[in-house]
């Protein structure tokens, strides 16, 4: 065996340790919190072996992922999220401006410039404002990063806590998720050859929208193809809980490799920076879903993971398992994911130029 090949089977060792210690504990989505627990320890404790989890293995889980959400669309679905679309826009708006109020803060409190704060803060948008900050002079890129990563561990670990804790339904919560996973999941009895074609057109989409430059490719690209099967009447079949929960190690071990503290200056306050802005972002997140339940009949939970500042396919996955209308969770997500990708940068742009000229000498 090759040694890439003996890291990547420590790698998928370490997350199959993770995914049954947290099971065990009964941790939330133990498949995916646990495997990135554990693959952040282990490569930050054991120094002779690095884990190691190549892209395809990545975007293999993620074209699982996409598929599972996809199943969840339908024709009424769609034209319910439509009936949203006002909502939708006002929620993102308001939780983009209390990330740039929370910048504001932050930035006053820690003196790391406004700019860099800010684009550490977008809530979704990790690959876009890293390359972005690359591009605008005066970013301090490792802290833009560290703050998006560290943001995006905060959550996924925990979004869970929250939603299967007492404040958002407690046991009623996993009760519903325990159901609603019987449900998403099945055996492998009448799977093949039926899944080839949903299997063949995802990876085609997925790849497309790489190459295309589409955001979250290997997620998004898997769930318009199944979406458009299934509504010209093709229905998709469930995969067998073993497929979904290794679709979630593969996604859980490569985020716990992201974080690399040990590239960051003055690690104490950007800890605690990072910290600071991700309780504050939930805390947001937490007030606009309120507000969603008023504008909507739709429950708590499904309102905190459509509009948590996470990743699509994190909170698809928790969604899933917490019982959410997933829907509704992956369509608020996607269209913040969209208005970020399209509006946000070069408006970011302008405005950073903008101060840069204010600053510079006549």
């Amino acid at each position: 065996m090759s040694a890439n090949g003996f890291r990547l089977l420590y790698t998928l060792v370490l997350g199959i340790i993770g995914g049954f210690a947290f099971k065990w504990i009964h941790m939330p989505v133990p498949w995916l919190l646990g495997p990135m627990i554990v693959t952040l320890i282990a490569s930050k404790a054991i120094r002779r072996i690095k884990p190691v989890c190549p892209t395809a293995v990545r975007n293999s889980g993620m074209i699982i992922v996409g598929y599972t959400i996809g199943l969840a669309f339908t024709a009424e679905t769609l034209r319910q999220i439509g009936r949203q679309l006002p909502s939708m826009v006002l929620l993102t708006v308001l939780l983009l401006l209390g990330s740039l109020a929370i910048a504001a803060l932050v930035s006053k409190l820690s003196g790391v410039p406004f700019p860099t704060v800010l684009m550490g803060s977008i809530p979704g948008g990790l690959t876009q404002m890293v390359s972005l900050a690359d591009d605008i002079e005066g970013i301090d890129i490792t802290v833009v990063t560290f703050l998006q990563v560290s943001r995006l561990m905060m959550i996924i670990f925990f979004v869970p806590l929250l939603v299967f804790s007492p404040f958002f339904g407690g046991t009623g919560g996993r009760e519903t998720a325990a159901a609603t996973h019987a449900a998403s999941s099945a055996g492998w009895d009448g799977l093949f050859p039926h899944v080839i074609g949903f299997a063949v057109l995802c990876t085609l989409f997925a790849v497309v929208g790489q190459r295309i430059k589409f955001p979250t490719a290997y997620l998004l690209g898997p769930m318009i193809a199944t979406v458009l099967l299934q509504l010209s009447g093709y229905a998709g079949h469930a995969l067998p809980a073993v497929v979904l929960n290794a679709s979630q190690l593969v996604i859980g071990v490569y985020v716990g490799m992201l974080l690399k503290p040990e590239q960051l200056g003055n690690k104490l306050r950007i800890i605690v920076l990072a910290a600071f802005s991700g309780v504050l972002l939930i805390l947001c997140s937490i007030g606009l879903s309120l507000l969603f339940t008023r504008l909507h009949a739709v429950s708590f939970v499904t309102a905190f993971l459509g509009l948590a500042p996470g990743g699509m396919d994190q909170m698809g996955i928790i969604g899933k398992e917490a019982g959410a209308d997933l829907s509704v969770v992956i369509c608020y997500q996607l269209f913040r994911t969209l208005f970020i990708f399209l509006a946000v940068p070069p408006l970011l742009k302008a405005i950073f130029r903008s101060m840069l000229r204010k600053r510079s000498p006549a």
